[in-house]
């Protein structure tokens, strides 16, 4: 495994001309996104848990569609861009509007550790999929977790009514709800519906329920990940599911 992924960064890492063209568009598109979640934070009122998953789905559903039209090189560039610019807004810390977009209140006193965890569970999950599942196979997993992770917090959030406890690896009591994890099989659908669709392949009857069996099984390890990881355990999870047996 080590050999091949060694051979899958050699094959797909980006050279000059890629960073070239590839660079500066995504810095210019990463710092929107995440200013923009800011933005309506601060202004618009927005709670923590709109904004930071407005950030989430905004990259992610970009890192998916980039991955399968321009393939794992243009993913890579895209992923680094964010990476220095999340890291800019922690350097910055409380109070710079970058920061505030990805902080939770509920996370006091370790919002740091929440921002920095989720996004090494997301670093790593989306180099788990690409080597266990291919670029391809790993595409869907940013799809379900862009979208089905995406909408879940902020369901809950509004219309959780039915909480129940979830594990964590600090001291933070957190919850999820019924509510977001209903939310998040239905978004599910929704992303591999896409995810199928760019590809070009014709929904029958049996890739339907595929799909719908997936986006349910998905939605089951999200339910059980621990507090600040679901990004690690959803991404290989859809990935592994749509290596398996959808593409």
């Amino acid at each position: 495994m080590i050999e091949y992924a060694w051979q899958l960064l050699i094959d797909y890492f980006p050279g000059g001309r890629e960073f070239l063209f590839l660079g500066i568009p995504s810095v210019i598109v990463a710092f929107t996104f995440l200013y923009l979640a800011g933005y309506v934070k601060r202004y618009k009122q927005w709670r923590t848990g709109y904004s930071r998953k407005l950030f989430h789905f905004l990259v992610f559903f970009s890192a998916s569609i980039i991955q399968i039209k321009m393939a794992l090189t243009g993913t890579i560039v895209f992923g680094m861009v964010v990476s220095l610019i999340v890291f800019y807004a922690i350097y910055k810390g409380e109070g710079f509007i970058l920061y505030e977009a990805m902080a939770r209140e509920k996370d006091a006193p370790r919002q740091t550790y929440y921002i920095i965890m989720p996004y090494l569970a997301t670093l790593i999950g989306g180099i788990l999929s690409n080597i266990l599942f291919s670029p391809v196979g790993a595409a869907f997993g940013y799809l379900i977790t862009g979208f089905g992770d995406a909408v879940g917090e902020p369901v809950g959030t509004a219309f959780g009514r039915h909480p129940y406890k979830v594990p964590t690896l600090t001291g933070v009591t957190a919850y999820r709800s019924y509510e977001g994890s209903a939310a998040v099989f239905m978004a599910s659908i929704i992303a591999l519906v896409i995810g199928v669709t760019l590809m070009g392949l014709a929904i029958t009857p049996f890739l339907m329920f595929k799909i719908v069996t997936t986006a349910l099984l998905t939605t089951l390890v999200e339910a059980v990940s621990p507090h600040g990881w679901d990004n690690l355990t959803t991404q290989i999870g859809g990935s592994f599911l749509a290596f398996l047996w959808l593409i």
